[in-house]
């Protein structure tokens, strides 16, 4: 059936809810991805569920483990420090960019979205938030073809699992950091608000790889 499909609105719902789960850490690397429970867990038939996880196997997200079945991926020490790598190039182009190109409007947005972030702290709304302040950042730069990019690279860091900012010293520093980044792009200085960018993509990594190392699951190779 048509509606089946998932570029249908039944399978593109499946595919963007599934997406939601991830984003929100209700997933993890190694999870198992069972059709039934999923379908009922999203009020749709399997068809769709099953299409939506061959579209998270195309982006990477889902891999086929023997005698289990399509299971949410385990990067290994590489890949994070690559996916690290090419968010701080892509996301410090953006900010660059956006010094360049955002308006009056857009700034002052940023700014409120990021005095909220403050006062929200690690609430559950912060990781939204935080989002969407990189989100605007992107839109700011007006560049298709970098958007495009930066949402591929987006749905691979989903593997990663919940954001750092669940770190109380993390996500005040992270406000911080913002605030450079805002600095720079109202002062329209493009290389600084790329510098202020990557130290700031850095400082989630260093965070990220201490968080991981400490799992009693690290065996040095795997994170």
């Amino acid at each position: 059936m048509a509606s089946d499909d998932i570029n249908s609105p039944q399978g593109n719902t499946a595919y963007q809810r599934l997406l939601d789960v991830l984003r929100e850490g209700r997933l993890n690397p190694g999870d198992r991805l069972r059709e039934t429970e999923l379908a009922e867990q999203l009020g749709v038939s399997r068809t769709p569920v099953r299409e939506a996880i061959r579209q998270l196997e195309a982006d990477g997200i889902v891999a086929h483990v023997p005698r289990q079945g399509a299971s949410i991926r385990m990067l290994d020490y590489a890949e994070v420090m690559e996916l690290y790598e090419m968010r701080a190039v892509l996301e410090g182009t953006a900010a660059r960019l956006a010094a360049r190109a955002a308006s009056e409007i857009e700034i002052e947005e940023l700014c409120d979205m990021n005095d909220a972030l403050a006062r929200i702290g690690t609430a559950p709304e912060a990781f939204t938030l935080n989002r969407q302040f990189h989100a605007a950042i992107l839109d700011a730069a007006k560049n298709r073809f970098l958007s495009r990019s930066i949402t591929s690279l987006q749905k691979a860091l989903m593997i990663l699992g919940p954001t750092t900012l669940t770190e109380p010293d993390r996500a005040e520093k992270a406000v911080t950091e913002h605030r450079d980044i805002l600095a720079a792009i109202t002062a329209r200085d493009g290389a600084g608000a790329e510098a202020a960018m990557r130290a700031h993509i850095e400082a989630a990594q260093r965070v990220r790889v201490r968080a991981l190392r400490a799992r009693p699951t690290y065996d040095g190779d795997l994170l």
